[in-house]
């Protein structure tokens, strides 16, 4: 096994190498210094080339290259190794980023309340990258608002649109807002099973070009943790919602054997051990098993369209994502790293905590938008009570009846503690609440007192979430911060640079820091398959001000 000598970037013995080829100068690199290794392969844009001079081995990134055959007449060294040009835009799939759009294979997942804002969206979509809007648990008529901000760019950009099994009226209103102000991609997320208003959403306007093929307008880019909904995604519509479609008048039996041939989605994310809603799945089981799912329901039904698979979940670093691209992803997804930076939608005093957690300091904690189902998502248990006082809501909905039912000295304590009102006071509240988003909430907590105390229980679920965005100092001990294990990473990662501060971090920053890490340690990799082995100083991926990035990419 070579050896890379860290003073000289020499290998110790370079006459043991194999000859891969012959390296031939050019009159402009005649005089040029040497690159060390560790800068050679952040060139990404360029190839290179470890070349015997006789005495060592150097890192060279201009001149040619002749593989194989004899060596040629002019004077040349002999190459043991060679990685090349790999920009992070060619990472992923190319068909994604034309489709869609985009300049680099990377999205910013939506994150709720919000929290994933139209800045965020904005700063990404004009740097060539996707974000999505975190429409989910805000007011309609902010989502509204939000479409018409962003409607006017040119640029890509999402709109969330997340399962609301205890608000089917709110999910069929964000469809229908989608579909009439020009939304032409949206990220469904947390999904049990489809449903008619997301089928309505994927199957409007379609229509046949002037060539025959058929025109879906509107895209679906599915975000899952199991293998049977990945399948539900990459099917075509369920028969059953598009008869039901063609009854009410909105599509035509035309349009409904169109619908037939398409998938439901084109792109699917596999999220493995996320922030918020997660199965907690490893990405390195799940990841192959959807995009093996993908390639046979591709063939099954027929397709002319390849069917995609991106990776969510754990990726914060450069080994991360370029670990992704190796197994194959369509491209990438990031969330809790986005919400330490400062275009997110939350406050400073989360950023902060978030700047502050490791690997282990998330839990998972109950649901409120699927509380009585016993869903759980991931948060942050790290200066906060929320994970604990959040599951001790669940353990008395399961125990008790009502919440007359609850023992005195708890209920005193619940007000006390969590509530800091009278339980029929926060019930009273809720009740009004509902009355104008969903009535039919209401009107059945008023008949079942069971139901009444998971909408009160479900109110602290939900504030613990609006208190932590909004920075309500008074329930610190309280905040809600969806997060997973990446935080963590990312925090590792960044300990000592420029990125270590969250008052530094900004999302385009850490993107092209991830993405340019991720092609150097490719590179890096195609060296090692050649029985290269590099010392640890000429891999190690330090984060970078966006400038010097810039300068490596150009």
């Amino acid at each position: 096994m070579n050896q890379f000598q860290p003073r000289n970037d020499s290998v110790s013995h370079p006459s043991e190498h194999a000859c891969l080829g012959w390296w031939c100068s050019d009159s402009s690199l005649s005089t040029a210094p040497d690159k060390t290794v560790r800068e050679s392969l952040r060139l990404v844009r360029l190839p290179l080339y470890l070349v015997n001079n006789g005495s060592s081995v150097v890192a060279k990134s201009g001149g040619s290259g002749l593989f194989g055959g004899v060596k040629p007449e002019n004077e040349s060294l002999p190459i043991i190794g060679y990685a090349p040009p790999c920009l992070p835009e060619r990472l992923g799939d190319q068909g994604f980023c034309a489709d869609l759009g985009l300049r680099f294979p990377y999205i910013g997942g939506s994150m709720a309340k919000g929290i994933s804002s139209a800045a965020m969206a904005e700063e990404l979509g004009r740097a060539g990258m996707l974000g999505f809007f975190g429409a989910a648990g805000l007011p309609f008529a902010t989502v509204e608002s939000t479409v018409d901000r962003l409607a006017g760019n040119k640029f890509p950009y999402g709109f969330n649109l997340i399962h609301s099994p205890q608000e089917p009226d709110m999910e069929d209103a964000l469809s229908r807002l989608y579909m009439e102000k020009g939304v032409r991609l949206i990220e469904a997320s947390a999904f049990l099973a489809l449903t008619l208003p997301l089928v309505r959403y994927r199957v409007h306007g379609i229509h046949r070009s002037p060539d025959g093929a058929i025109v879906a307008p509107n895209r679906i880019i599915a975000k899952v943790s199991r293998e049977e909904l990945a399948a539900r995604f990459f099917s075509p519509p369920p028969e059953k919602f598009l008869r039901e479609l063609v009854a009410s008048g909105e599509i035509t039996p035309a349009q409904a054997e169109m619908a037939a041939q398409i998938p439901m989605a084109q792109d699917v994310t596999a999220e493995a051990d996320s922030g918020g809603h997660t199965d907690n799945r490893p990405a390195i089981a799940l990841f192959p098993t959807i995009l093996s799912l993908a390639s046979q329901l591709e063939a099954k039904y027929g397709y002319n369209m390849k069917l995609r698979v991106g990776l969510a979940g754990g990726i914060s670093t450069p080994a991360a994502a370029a670990a992704a691209f190796a197994m194959g992803a369509a491209y990438i997804m990031t969330g809790s790293v986005n919400q330490a930076c400062i275009e997110s939608g939350t406050c400073d005093e989360v950023r902060n905590m978030l700047a502050e957690t490791r690997q282990a300091d998330v839990t998972m904690a109950p649901a409120a938008d699927m509380f009585e189902m016993g869903v759980t998502v991931q948060v942050l248990k790290r200066g906060t009570m929320f994970p604990m006082r959040a599951a001790k809501l669940y353990e008395i909905y399961r125990t008790y009846g009502s919440m007359e039912d609850i023992p005195p000295a708890e209920r005193e304590k619940l007000e006390q503690t969590m509530f800091r009102a009278p339980l029929n006071d926060i019930w009273r509240d809720t009740r009004s609440y509902f009355l104008r988003r969903d009535p039919r909430q209401a009107e059945r907590g008023d008949r079942d007192p069971k139901h009444r105390m998971a909408l009160v229980f479900r109110w602290y679920l939900g504030q613990a979430a609006h208190w932590a965005k909004d920075g309500e100092s008074s329930r610190k001990i309280d905040y809600q911060v969806w997060c997973g294990p990446a935080m963590g990473a990312f925090n590792e990662w960044a300990s000592g640079s420029a990125l270590e501060s969250p008052s530094r971090r900004k999302v385009v920053t850490v993107a092209l820091n991830i993405l340019h890490g991720a092609a150097v340690l490719t590179r890096a990799n195609f060296l090692r398959c050649q029985g290269i082995r590099l010392a640890p100083e000429e891999t190690r991926i330090e984060p970078l001000e966006i400038a010097q990035i810039k300068e490596y990419l150009r």
